[in-house]
């Protein structure tokens, strides 16, 4: 007997199109804040100069807690890529990557 829930030869749906607009600039982020409830997740997305602040918030993307799990797994797949043409992208090792990437050049 086989499982109604396994159809191996149904069709995948493409995914939708993305009609880009004119009016959309890219934003530069060098930091992102992240806070949740239990039915959203907030990204706020800001960039930061060294030794300026506070930082500037530059977008905010709100997404349901399964959107953002799929975003996840879509991102960690494209890095994954990303490393594969072009080299391990290596993090900085000790104190947090905050202090690693804004803390004042030492003399």
């Amino acid at each position: 007997m086989s499982d109604p829930t396994s159809q191996p030869n149904m069709p995948l749906n493409p995914p939708p199109g993305i009609e880009d607009t004119a009016h959309i600039d890219p934003v530069y982020s060098n930091l992102v804040r992240i806070a949740h409830s239990p039915s959203e997740l907030v990204f706020d997305f800001a960039h930061l100069l060294p030794a300026e602040a506070p930082a500037r918030l530059r977008a905010r993307i709100i997404m349901s807690p399964l959107g953002a799990k799929l975003f996840l797994h879509a991102l960690a797949e494209n890095l994954g890529r990303f490393e594969a043409m072009f080299g391990e992208i290596k993090l900085p090792g000790d104190g947090s990557l905050a202090e690693s990437l804004f803390r004042p050049p030492e003399h």
